[in-house]
């Protein structure tokens, strides 16, 4: 069976939140020990680099060239949509349930048509907005954000997440219109390395505390395992494949369409805190999430007309 860019683009980015989703609790886990947000976003940029450049390096080393027209892109997707949003992220995982800050990350999917319209004249159906609206009232509904007494720091670093999630989407579509996904992740991932090995030097981190055994938390309390490993998990399994997989699918997908279906991101990190973390989720939550896959499947059926993915 033939698939269409349209099936293979959502599968890869459902695959890709499905990772993230179950990176959300690993970083809360890892973070546990003393690892500050901007370290974790400096391990996780410098391994998607480094993975990303070894496979450039033996597969196709042309692909290192780069023009200085692209550098400005790259920089700020490195940077804003990568550096900042992968701190103010983390800063949100710390402050806020995990559910409530992937919310307001993912008003990011309002952010992105508006931004896409104003500046790339992207064209989209009127329905995109009823998605819009379907998927905000759903993850509403999941996360329960009536039933939290929210911590200002928090919302305004997911709210930065936002913005900085925005700027993931719509920069990770153009800039891979005459560039290949691995030297795009290699040289976004690098700039994202370089501005958080400047504002934390790794070397000056107290590495010991990475053999220390952590515990797993959860109904997987009783498993501890060094602190090394989930850092190494969390750079390949929570990093590198997730990217690799959102970049993919960023060449298949519009920026306004990829936006909405990684709101899934919220579904899988509940999923995981149920089965991992012993959450539950009531019928009513249960209910935001169909209303969240209903708004997914409106919004890809609003594509307009005069959008070809990248080659």
């Amino acid at each position: 069976m033939h698939l269409t860019d349209k099936t293979k683009g959502t599968a890869l980015a459902l695959l890709g939140t499905l990772l993230f989703g179950l990176n959300a609790s690993t970083s809360k886990v890892v973070m546990a020990i003393g690892i500050m947000p901007g370290q974790l976003v400096g391990f996780r940029s410098m391994a998607n680099a480094l993975i990303a450049g070894l496979i450039v390096l033996f597969t196709r080393p042309q692909a290192f060239k780069v023009s200085w027209r692209e550098i400005p892109a790259l920089m700020a997707f490195g940077l804003i949509g990568v550096a900042i949003m992968q701190w103010a992220y983390s800063v949100s995982l710390q402050l806020l349930p995990v559910g409530i800050a992937l919310l307001f990350e993912y008003t990011a999917i309002v952010w992105v048509p508006l931004v896409s319209y104003l500046i790339f004249k992207e064209k989209f159906k009127p329905r995109l907005w009823l998605g819009v609206v379907a998927v905000i009232a759903g993850l509403a509904v999941v996360s329960q954000i009536w039933a939290f007494s929210l911590n200002l720091i928090g919302v305004l670093a997911a709210l930065l997440a936002a913005a900085g999630t925005t700027t993931y989407f719509i920069m990770g579509e153009h800039t891979q219109k005459d560039r290949d996904v691995f030297s795009t992740l290699f040289y976004t991932m690098l700039f994202s390395a370089a501005f958080w090995a400047a504002l934390n030097p790794w070397w000056q981190t107290d590495l010991s505390k990475y053999a220390d055994s952590v515990s797993l938390g959860g109904t997987l309390e009783a498993v501890a395992v060094p602190g090394w490993l989930l850092l190494a998990w969390i750079g390949v399994a929570g990093s590198f494949l997730p990217m690799l997989f959102s970049y993919m699918a960023m060449r298949l997908l519009r920026p306004t369409l990829m936006g909405i279906i990684s709101t899934s991101e919220v579904l899988f990190a509940f999923i995981f805190g149920f089965l991992w973390l012993g959450e539950k989720i009531s019928g009513l939550q249960a209910l935001g999430g169909v209303l969240v896959l209903a708004g997914i499947v409106i919004a890809q059926t609003a594509r307009g007309e005069k959008w070809q993915p990248s080659n």
